[in-house]
């Protein structure tokens, strides 16, 4: 069987090793031999890009920028990936990511490589976004449409607006429940809660918040942070997972609020699962999230969610039977709904095992068929 080749793009290189192992594993799968084109430089999702190492992808550095606005870096990298599709003459293109998604359709265009699958995590521009987002990326993917053979989009108000693009001829737009979870890796019977607590440093009577993403100004953790300045008589613990820009901002936060005995930096964390498998309850006060996989993944360990409300936690989050929905400006509301979990263990309960029957349509294996069927139909 002749060996294809298959090139996955994404601006940041931490984002295969997170969201896009399954795909990667199902194109071997198919024979083909998968090539990974990113900035190794930004490694987003982890410290360094050691959990690529014996997975059989072959790398290529392209020095992408996360902004829009970078122009000539820009230029740079473009030229960079239509020097490689070039040279390595793929049979399939897999991008994701912003940028990744605008330069790898621009230089699919240039070199005739052809079929290009481009995986929209979240439209920038959505029904309350600023209408600066909807004068400048709405023409923009309107325009790259055309040179798509497949968008694939992962929740319904993003798929409504693709469904009105103008896709390459025979081109679709697909919509998924996300990227797909592995739900046995959510057993929280197989974490021992007292050893787990025990090495993070905490008693057995604490009701702990967890929150997990970029610390960045969408992922809005201050909101939370400064509803427990109104709680911080009671036996509460913010986790916070992840690293980003705002760390220091974050910090200074609660050292101004005296909360620093309140709020844990846990960094980048390899042991999600455990850690929510010890969790009380998990935030998600985000502006905006495309689908929001971290919310999806405290929902398969049993807990409760208090999320914001937008087009992305509309395709799980449920006011009163997931657990709360808040307005993300909104502290007093984040404050309420900490407090009815914090006094109401029968609620937390209730709302957990609820989340566990919900969160079924995001397994991974109904994922995998669908991408399976669809790499196939292209390759």
């Amino acid at each position: 069987m002749t060996v294809k080749k298959a090139l996955i793009v994404t601006t940041v290189s931490g984002f295969v090793p997170q969201f896009e192992m399954n795909n990667v594993k199902i194109l071997q799968s198919l024979n083909c031999e998968v090539h990974y084109a990113t900035n190794y430089k930004i490694p987003v999702y982890g410290k360094d890009n050691n959990r690529l190492n014996d997975t059989g992808i072959i790398r290529h550095q392209i020095d992408f920028v996360r902004s829009p606005f970078r122009f000539f870096k820009n230029i740079i990298a473009y030229k960079q990936l239509v020097k490689l599709m070039k040279i390595e003459n793929y049979d399939i293109v897999h991008c994701h990511t912003p940028m990744g998604g605008v330069i790898a359709r621009l230089a699919s265009k240039k070199t005739k490589t052809s079929p290009i699958i481009y995986t929209v995590h979240g439209f920038h521009f959505y029904k309350g976004a600023p209408l600066f987002n909807w004068i400048l990326f709405f023409p923009i993917e309107k325009w790259l449409a055309r040179y798509t053979d497949v968008l694939i989009t992962i929740n319904k108000e993003d798929y409504e607006i693709a469904k009105k693009f103008k896709l390459k001829d025979n081109g679709k737009v697909a919509y998924i429940n996300g990227v797909g979870i592995d739900l046995g890796r959510f057993n929280n019977s197989l974490i021992t809660n007292e050893k787990k607590r025990f090495e993070l440093n905490l008693s057995l009577d604490t009701f702990i918040i967890t929150s997990v993403g970029e610390l960045n100004s969408n992922k809005n953790q201050q909101v939370i942070i400064k509803a427990l300045k109104k709680l911080a008589q009671e036996n509460i613990i913010y986790l916070l997972c992840g690293q980003g820009k705002k760390k220091q901002e974050l910090q200074k936060l609660c050292k101004k609020l005296n909360l620093n005995d309140k709020v844990v930096f846990l960094g980048h964390r390899e042991d999600i699962p455990e850690i929510l498998a010890i969790s009380d309850c998990f935030a998600f006060p985000s502006f905006r999230e495309g689908l929001g996989m971290a919310a999806i993944e405290a929902m398969a360990s049993g807990i409760p969610i208090i999320t914001t409300k937008n087009r992305g936690t509309k395709e799980y989050a449920e006011e009163g039977k997931t657990g709360f929905l808040c307005n993300a400006y909104d502290i007093k509301s984040f404050e309420n709904a900490i407090t009815r979990l914090y006094n109401n263990p029968v609620l937390c309960k209730k709302f957990g095992d609820y989340n566990k029957i919900k969160v079924q349509k995001f397994n991974i294996k109904n994922i995998e068929k669908v991408m399976s069927n669809l790499y196939i139909s292209y390759l």
